[in-house]
């Protein structure tokens, strides 16, 4: 599965899950057929430093309840604010969903949003590129930045 440029899948990739055709009765007449994905997955995948760009490894297990409604079924166009309840609401379009972006959503979203190889990492030398953790470089310190 592409995770994308920065995140790269190590070894096996687990994922089992259930979903569930649910009708959700708005009215008399009107029934909207919600998708509810549940599921678990675990996997281990690799992720560059911040600061030094060294691969960092992270055991990824996760469960995850998802919804999922038809596209344009919450009415207008206009933007509105939404509640808490509905951030874990998607939606599908032409009938299907794919799982695969499901899954690649839920393991991106475990992912912590700054990897560092360890606290102390010195990261990469702006001027030479070498990785300070490694060996140091003979460039010279630029002053600070005073904005």
């Amino acid at each position: 599965m592409d995770f994308g440029e920065d995140v790269e899948q190590k070894g096996p990739f687990q994922a089992a899950g259930l979903a569930e055709l649910l009708e959700e009765h708005r009215g008399p007449k009107e029934i909207v057929q919600d998708i509810r994905l549940r599921g678990t997955y675990e996997g281990l995948f690799e992720v560059p430093c911040a600061r030094c760009l060294d691969p960092v490894e992270h055991h990824l297990k996760g469960r995850y309840d998802v919804l999922f409604r038809p596209l344009g079924v919450d009415g207008d166009d206009r933007e509105h604010s939404i509640g808490a309840s509905e951030t874990e609401i998607g939606y599908y379009q032409d009938g299907s969903l794919l799982l695969e972006d499901v899954l690649r959503e839920q393991v991106l979203l475990s992912l912590p949003a700054r990897t560092l190889c360890r606290e102390d990492c010195k990261g990469i030398c702006p001027r030479c590129g070498a990785n300070r953790n490694t060996a140091p470089c003979s460039c010279e310190e630029l002053p600070a930045d005073p904005r």
